[in-house]
């Protein structure tokens, strides 16, 4: 039987990481091109730059949930045997799944943090090329989020169907023995 703590406390840190990469794509740095008060260039301002902390405080509540849903499931392939069949086909798909989502809104969020994080320092003089205030585009930390939400529902299912297949496969770890070991008289 799949663990209740397991499944809420996994859930429970995917609704909050995706809860946070929302949040991150809200508040994303925007900038504005500004003159200096002797006009003689422009520069780059910043408004906040809370988004960063939002996409890393995401990335590491994912990765967070991603951890103890391995440990919980020993990662599909240590720990006892599972019983062959629909359930373990099921579970070894979604595992792949799993981590496929997991590592996509990974990126996502690792790359949206990295590039709010970065501010551009150059000035630009009059007359010469027009400055870029780069900032991060929009939709990288909502395609984290989506990635997020995607992770969250496949990792549940997961671990569903791979409790399904534990406890279908009963026995001694391993999936028992075959053969009766008794005392030879």
């Amino acid at each position: 039987m799949a663990s209740i703590i397991v499944q809420v406390v996994v859930i429970l840190m995917d609704v909050i990481a995706f809860g946070l990469g929302v949040a991150a794509e809200q508040r994303r740095s925007k900038a504005t091109v500004t003159p200096d008060s002797a006009k003689e260039y422009d520069y780059c301002v910043y408004d906040s730059d809370i988004a960063t902390g939002y996409g890393v405080g995401a990335l590491l509540l994912l990765a967070a949930a991603q951890v103890v849903l391995m440990t919980a499931s020993r990662c599909f392939c240590c720990g006892r045997g599972l019983k062959p069949g629909g359930s373990r086909a099921c579970a070894l798909i979604l595992f792949l799944f799993t981590w496929v989502t997991f590592l996509i809104a990974e990126a996502c969020l690792l790359a949206g943090s990295v590039r709010n994080a970065y501010h551009t320092r150059y000035r630009g003089i009059f007359n010469g090329d027009p400055l870029s205030c780069e900032t991060v585009r929009k939709g990288v930390f909502a395609a984290g989020a989506a990635f997020t939400f995607f992770t969250a529902i496949l990792g549940e299912v997961y671990y569903l169907s791979y409790s399904k297949s534990r406890d279908a496969a009963g026995g001694a770890p391993y999936g028992g023995s075959s053969i009766g070991m008794g005392p030879y008289n």
